[in-house]
């Protein structure tokens, strides 16, 4: 094993060296001796690994562990990679600047399908072999996490271990079972301890099943490979909250990031039940951080990171069932400070709205009616009216935000010319709306994306618009906001069509991702970095079409590749509300109403908060 040591290169030669030089406040470094070692890797930039919350949950986990050393890596960019290559030099993590190759574990988080090649990058730069199937004694164990856990069946080729759910208590199973393997003298080897592995809950090691194909390219079946292997693998849950540790030092970055401001999450999970929503499904039930430790929380976070901005951190902030009360605590403890709060995920209504214009004073808000007909809001369970849009938007006009940006998708289920018009009237009405009483109204910004069917979802069996009529739609709507004078943003349909590809993916894309990375594929979340004649020579390449992964209707029956894998909510449910959605019918949020009998209680063990 090789000394840990400080960067050898010279870093005058890449752009924003902060990303590469470690030594940021509350990082944490350990003498190696005696410890497993873990390498956190986010596969994005470290601008976006660091605004991450989930990763520094799991780094504090880990490093309260006397016997764990977890550091840091995160994905070059070009200019660093090509450093890194040109000088013969290993990716190194930012604490010890050991290589990964040097590391017990290798942790990934599959947060967005177009980092997947981000993952290659990171192995191959590590000195990890890229495939499972190659890697020896002595190698890194590659675990992965996040929701593309709940279909990680591209990246199956380079996965040792996959963790489906909530990591803060698995991820100590894991290492409980790592050393006890090593105090046996790691009998059997790593394919001993995989198959030890995949018997701890929620862990799925990918080389254990098999996968039947039919003859016409869908999934027959995945099936273990020896017995005592679990055929179906349940998503862990963590029941309390409160009980849990938390960090209150996360690591401080060097330089500006995506998210720049302290973090504490008041509340997991999410059933609104929004019908296009991954999130809404995979963390279920909803359960809550009670008040006082929140504001616990939140003033030594503060104090121990000199922050002036805290961010209440859920799926829908202002759901918190006491967070009127939370965010007057929150002022009184933290208004001396000249600390802010900001609200960043609200629901669409006037008081949240209201809710948020008590809070960290910020220039634009951000809500999302999704769709712009009533119709389709229906279809979708939004559970928005044009009412509440609009008296959401009175409340911020009134309130002086300076700028209102409503994010619309394009190409759900149902969708028709007089719902992309519903987008421009409903941009119109607000144009108005925000015009009024004010010397410098608003600045009113239409935010498009294409929607893209996730696994585990209600709409899990839809296709997805081919991405020529999804830039026809788009042009259509730019052209519309452009006469409104409504400022336009939107998101590339070659991106959206490739992350449809990958999130509903079985193993043989696998190859398509080898070949994509291999022909230089990098960052493709990046509209700049992304090169969609690449990904299509590589589907080429792999004798692969990627619009049977993205654009093909499924039928109710047909199995999919993640179907042994179990996020706690029924699939007959799921089909349910995707038949429901046909007639417009609205399923109410369970929080506040009756059971909608989607299994997640049950078959998790854990009872949703009930707020009344």
């Amino acid at each position: 094993m090789s000394e840990a040591k400080e960067n050898q290169l010279d870093l005058n030669r890449v752009v924003r060296p902060a990303r590469y030089t470690g030594h940021e406040w509350n990082a944490v470094v350990k003498d190696w001796r005696g410890k497993v070692s873990f390498a956190l890797a986010y596969p994005d930039l470290y601008e976006v690994g660091m605004s991450h919350l989930g990763s520094q949950i799991l780094y504090h986990e880990l490093n309260r562990r006397p016997d764990v050393a977890a550091e840091r890596v995160y994905t070059p960019a070009r200019d660093m990679e090509t450093a890194l290559r040109g000088e013969g030099e290993l990716l190194r993590s930012l604490e010890s600047q050991r290589p990964l190759r040097e590391f017990a574990f290798v942790g990934f988080t599959l947060q967005y399908e177009l980092t997947y090649t981000n993952i290659l990058t990171i192995l191959s730069l590590g000195g990890v072999p890229l495939s499972a199937g190659q890697r020896r004694e002595g190698d890194p164990l590659v675990v992965a996490g996040g929701p593309g856990a709940f279909n990680p069946e591209p990246l199956a080729d380079f996965l040792d271990l996959v963790v489906l759910g909530e990591g803060e208590e698995v991820v100590h199973e894991l290492v409980d079972l790592y050393l006890a393997w090593l105090r046996a003298g790691g009998t059997g080897g790593r394919r001993e301890f995989l198959r030890r592995a995949a018997g701890l809950g929620g862990v799925y090691v990918p080389s254990l099943y098999r996968v039947e194909y039919r003859e016409d390219g869908l999934v027959r079946g995945v099936h273990p490979l020896e017995e005592g292997i679990p055929a179906r693998v349940v998503r862990r849950v963590v029941a309390d909250l409160d009980g849990l540790s938390y960090p209150v030092r996360p690591v401080v970055p060097n330089c500006a990031v995506v998210h720049d401001r302290a973090m504490v999450e008041i509340f997991r999970g999410c059933t609104r039940g929004c019908r296009f929503c991954q999130a809404g499904i995979i963390y279920r039930p909803v359960r809550e951080r009670s008040p006082a430790v929140v504001r616990e929380l939140a003033g030594k976070i503060v104090a121990n990171t000199g922050y002036d901005e805290l961010s209440l951190s859920s799926l829908s902030t202002s759901d918190y069932s006491g967070i009127e009360g939370l965010v007057a605590d929150l002022g009184r403890d933290l208004g001396p400070l000249e600390v802010g709060i900001s609200l960043p995920s609200l629901r669409v209504d006037s008081f949240a709205v209201a809710l948020s214009g008590k809070t960290a004073g910020r220039k634009s808000i951000t809500l999302a009616p999704e769709a712009g007909t009533q119709r389709l809001r229906n279809v979708i369970n939004k559970g928005v009216t044009e009412e509440d849009i609009l008296a959401a938007v009175g409340e911020a006009v009134a309130s002086g935000w300076e700028g209102i940006k409503l994010y619309f998708m394009i190409g759900l289920p149902t969708e028709g010319e007089e719902d992309l018009d519903g987008i421009l009237t409903l941009g119109r009405r607000i144009k108005s709306l925000t015009g009024k009483g004010r010397r410098r109204p608003p600045r009113v910004t239409l935010s498009v994306s294409a929607f893209v069917p996730k696994p585990q979802t209600p709409f899990q069996w839809e296709p997805q618009l081919p991405p020529a009529e999804m830039s026809r739609r788009l042009h259509y709507l730019k052209s519309g906001a452009r006469k409104l004078r409504l400022d336009f943003h939107w998101h590339e349909p070659d991106q959206a069509f490739l992350e449809a590809a990958l999130a509903r993916g079985d193993r043989r894309l696998g190859r398509v991702l080898t070949e994509a990375w291999e022909q230089g594929c990098r960052l493709d979340g990046w509209a700049e970095e992304f090169a969609p004649g690449k990904w299509e020579e590589a589907f080429v390449s792999a004798g692969l079409v990627p619009a049977f992964y993205a654009s093909r209707e499924r039928e109710r029956d047909e199995v999919f590749p993640w179907d042994h894998l179990d996020a706690g909510v029924g699939r007959d449910f799921l089909w349910e509300e995707r038949s429901l959605s046909r007639g417009g019918e609205i399923t109410p949020d369970c929080r506040w109403g009756s059971c909608s009998d989607c299994g997640a209680c049950p078959e998790l063990g854990v009872g949703i908060l009930q707020c009344r």
